[in-house]
């Protein structure tokens, strides 16, 4: 388990490599000049360029390029040019909003995910898999965006029964908090929840097809012990993968749920940042959750080989 673990982790340095190297490039190759941004338009080219060789943007790609990894090793992302202080310090201040909604809607997609997927393959070809079914598809069908604009038009501004933007956190006030989450949570697991009840589905029809399960059946076992104790632990292994995955759309999605709903997560702070040309806040920014996001898909791998020892010797 342990050498198993150890290359998970060493072939994750050559993404992050590959993954810092595209951003930095990308930045390079974004039209625009943050130096008129900062300094103003209407700057003086001596301004312009003292900024620019303040800022070190006027040194070649290769000299850039090597400060830029040589800063990193130290584990100095950079420093926010517009709002004046350490990257990796400016993106921690918003984790835990950004945590706080994903973990919320991950809670929300595993209860109806999981249980309607599981309702259905134990009521197959029923009227109850059916609307499951249609209720999935409707999931899968409607983009996260489209659906949370929906919302505030209906619920906010319609209705009046949740806050259209915002965010309170919880050592506030729980209930403001579930306010002003409510709605970008749903907004991101909807998607993911229509993905998880057919996966789930699939998934439990397929186990009780198992000759296992037929011997069980056999034997007189009464229904709900050969779910819970003899299929739904095989179940959730393919699905915890799948877990896996979902929380990494949930934390990508929030990128663009957090600007539509003005909450102050790492998504809204990214989203300034490229309207600001902010290249450090950028490139740190995105190279802090790239690495997050391949953090956690580690983590399942491991768990799935924990529960699955076959993986470790693939």
């Amino acid at each position: 388990m342990g050498r198993y673990i150890l290359n998970r982790l060493i072939q994750a340095i050559p993404v992050i490599f590959l993954v810092s190297l595209i951003s930095f490039c990308i930045m390079q190759l974004v039209p625009g000049d943050p130096a008129i941004l900062i300094a103003g338009p209407s700057a003086t080219p001596a301004e312009l360029d003292n900024v620019r060789r303040n800022l070190g943007l006027d040194q070649p790609f290769y000299v850039q390029l090597t400060r830029y990894y040589t800063n990193l090793l130290q584990g100095d992302l950079g420093r926010s040019l517009f709002l004046g202080k350490p990257v990796l310090d400016a993106t921690i201040e918003r984790l835990p909003v950004s945590m706080s909604i994903a973990l919320y809607s991950m809670v929300l997609t595993l209860l109806l995910g999981l249980l309607s997927g599981l309702v259905a393959a134990m009521r197959q070809n029923t009227w109850v898999d059916q609307a499951v079914m249609l209720f999935a598809l409707l999931g899968v069908s409607m983009p996260n965006f489209w659906l949370g604009l929906m919302m505030i038009v209906l619920l906010g501004v319609h209705w009046g029964w949740l806050p259209t933007g915002g965010y309170i956190p919880y050592t506030t006030s729980f209930y403001g908090w579930l306010a002003t989450t409510t709605m970008p949570a749903v907004s991101l697991a909807m998607l993911n929840t229509g993905l998880l009840a057919r996966i789930t589905r699939s998934t439990m029809l397929e186990v009780l097809r198992q000759d296992y399960i037929r011997t069980a059946k056999a034997k007189g076992l009464p229904g709900w012990m050969i779910i819970g104790k003899h299929a739904l632990k095989n179940v959730m292994i393919p699905v915890m993968t799948v877990i896996g995955i979902i929380f990494s759309l949930l934390l990508s999605g929030s990128l663009v749920i957090e600007s539509i709903f003005s909450v102050p997560g790492i998504g809204s702070l990214l989203g300034s940042a490229i309207l600001r040309r902010d290249y450090p806040m950028i490139q740190g920014g995105l190279l802090f959750v790239a690495t997050s996001l391949m953090l956690l898909n580690i983590t399942v791998d491991i768990l799935y080989a924990y529960f699955d020892p076959r993986v470790r010797y693939d």
